[in-house]
């Protein structure tokens, strides 16, 4: 019994000694500990979503309130929004290389702070070129959350559940989606947008503060995480993807669905409006769009792990275009009820592209890897409403959301060339549990 259990511990230091060598950015023995320590690595993951989320989608309320205050056109908005979400896009991957060098705890609280920063910038803005200078700040500091946050989730849930884990870590993101833009436009219809913007700022800062604190506590005492937050960590070569095919399409899914996700949403107030919206609507609307999205990626990714990624994929895609055809043409309040339906399809497709990214990588590669996976769906998400704004100036709002609902059929034959990297991943997973 005791051989037993001393090959049992040599086995585990040998894989432990081995880790740090290659230089992997190890979570401490803790974090690894699914009994303990699961749970409140998704908690803490899941509020810096909600924080962030809570920037980048309030900004769909206050850009027609620029649009007022400014006379700007809707190629400006887009551009606006481009703007936010090209530098978010763009901080991604560099996110990913920096937490490899002085550990995700360090970049991720830091990126909080930036972007609260950001948003307290923008109140002293004055025009287009200030507004676009202020939002580069504040994505900037938003980039580093969505692949450090899920590269922690990930390896945490490695063992098992991982998709349906980074559902409920996009699903208290869209938390952040419904009471953030809500709270946004009640607050700049009282008191004005300026005055949002700052209390906003300020409650991201603070917030940065327990997710600093959370992780800080997880990984007291980890040996392989100081390694990690000293800097002696893995040499920066390689993306870690061991599908190249399976990575690529994938990514090309996912920037279609981001593409069209981002740019719907930020046509969407104006749309309202032409159908006769007040103000205060325009937040209640993208709530309603947000408590569905909210609920998609939560169902969704449980979903996927039952009945299967691609069957997810189709029926959440078939379903967004239908939607979003049935929105275009009905009236203000018959729209309105429409919304929640259109944000479980809208929204519930990106938990199950995000849990399948693992399968593609290797573990000590994730945080980087999610990162190329986030800045290629957003970066289209950033170009996909110029695109949108350039369309609407000269057809009209609602052509460009008809094209858009369109484009999202491009998806279903990706589909078919990711099944056979599927198929070989979940072989490889068989044939690793089986050796286990």
């Amino acid at each position: 019994m005791l051989r037993v259990r001393g090959g049992i511990v040599a086995s585990v230091v040998r894989r432990r000694t081995r880790t740090v060598a290659l230089g992997v950015p190890a979570l401490d023995p803790a974090l690894c500990d699914a009994s303990r320590t699961r749970r409140p690595i998704l908690a803490t993951g899941g509020l810096a979503h909600f924080v962030c989320d809570g920037f980048t989608d309030c900004l769909y309320v206050l850009l027609p309130l620029w649009a007022a205050a400014f006379a700007l056109t809707h190629a400006e908005v887009g551009v606006l929004k481009m703007t936010m979400s090209g530098a978010l896009a763009l901080a991604q991957i560099p996110a990913g290389f920096l937490a490899e060098r002085r550990g995700e705890r360090s970049v991720l609280v830091a990126g909080i702070v930036v972007a609260g920063f950001g948003f307290v910038l923008l109140s002293l803005a004055e025009g287009f070129f200030s507004l676009a200078g202020f939002l580069v700040v504040a994505g900037i500091g938003c980039g580093a959350q969505h692949p450090l946050a899920s590269s922690l989730i990930s390896r945490a849930f490695a063992g098992g559940g991982r998709r349906a884990a980074l559902g409920t870590y996009n699903f208290t993101g869209d938390l952040g989606k419904v009471v953030v833009p809500i709270a946004i436009a009640a607050g700049a219809a009282v008191f004005g947008w300026r005055y949002s913007t700052v209390a906003y700022g300020a409650i991201a800062i603070a917030a940065s503060a327990l997710v600093f604190a959370l992780l800080r506590w997880l990984q007291a005492g980890s040996r392989p995480q100081e390694i990690a937050e000293s800097g002696q960590s893995a040499p920066a070569h390689g993306w870690g993807i061991v599908d190249r095919r399976g990575f690529g399409t994938l990514a090309a899914i996912g920037m279609i669905d981001s593409g069209a996700r981002l740019g719907f949403l930020t046509f969407l107030p104006f749309l309202l409006l032409e159908k006769g919206a007040a103000i205060e609507t325009l937040g209640m609307a993208l709530g309603l769009v947000f408590a569905g999205g909210a609920a998609g990626k939560l169902v969704c990714g449980l979903i996927a792990e039952r009945v299967g990624i691609l069957r997810t994929v189709v029926i959440t895609e078939i379903a967004t275009a239908a939607l979003i055809a049935a929105v275009i043409v009905e009236p203000l309040t018959a729209a309105l009820v429409v919304l929640p339906f259109l944000g479980i399809a809208l929204n519930g497709t990106s938990s199950v592209l995000y849990g399948t990214v693992g399968d593609f990588v290797s573990p000590h590669r994730q945080a980087r890897a999610y990162g190329l996976f986030y800045t290629l769906g957003i970066g289209a998400g950033a170009l996909s409403p110029v695109a949108l704004g350039v369309v609407s100036d000269r057809w009209g709002v609602t052509v460009a959301l008809a094209l858009l609902a369109a484009c999202i059929f491009a998806i279903l034959p990706l589909c078919a060339l990711l099944r056979p990297s599927l198929a070989a991943s979940a072989g490889a997973q068989l044939g690793a549990a089986g050796r286990r």
